[in-house]
């Protein structure tokens, strides 16, 4: 059984240590810190029975542009935990919070050109489409896709919210407090 809930500061490490598995592109610690000081609602992990973190999604708003915009700037899951719909559940919870909490019109993301089990998750899974081409995007060269999803579907839930954001989160891994958006469990 795996759970996918807010992350918290002490979760921080372990999404670099899954990040280091997985990716060649890595972070400093910092750069996560950062990430949960600004946008605290974006981090998602994917937590299993054993409390071991096992994907996480790093996501922020874009604040140097003049559209609110969410952008992912990190996804991982690793190999044991893959095919289980882990990516899908925690790109979903960051955009819904994205939409909810920050009024986000739409999300961007990179992806290597040549990722094609990335690509046809974020095109034919969750929607997104190709927005651009960034030559040389990745340090060791290869392009990669600008990609775009639009979020105005979710932000009628921001608006319903009358911007008064109440939001109780345990920090619990799917405690009883926590909305159905925020806290899936998967077999």
């Amino acid at each position: 059984m795996v759970c996918i809930r807010r992350a918290r500061a002490d979760d921080l490490l372990a999404m670099q240590e899954c990040n280091l598995f997985c990716l060649p592109e890595n972070y400093q610690m910092k750069y996560y810190f950062y990430h949960i000081l600004s946008w605290p609602q974006l981090l998602y992990v994917a937590e299993d029975y054993n409390s071991k973190i096992v994907g996480y999604v790093l996501a922020k708003m874009e604040e140097e542009t003049t559209d609110c915009h969410g952008h992912i700037t990190s996804l991982a899951v690793l190999r044991t935990h893959r095919k289980l719909g882990l990516a899908t559940k925690l790109m979903t919870a960051a955009q819904t919070a994205m939409a909810q909490v920050h009024g986000a019109e739409y999300v961007s993301l990179h992806v290597r050109r040549g990722n094609r089990a990335a690509v046809n998750l974020y095109t034919q899974t969750l929607g997104y489409r190709i927005h651009d081409i960034e030559a040389k995007y990745y340090a060791d060269g290869e392009d990669a896709y600008d990609m775009r999803k639009q979020l105005k579907s979710m932000k009628h839930l921001h608006q319903q919210h009358n911007h008064h954001h109440h939001h109780h989160h345990s920090g619990g891994c799917c405690s009883a407090d926590e909305k159905p958006s925020t806290a899936t469990r998967t077999s």
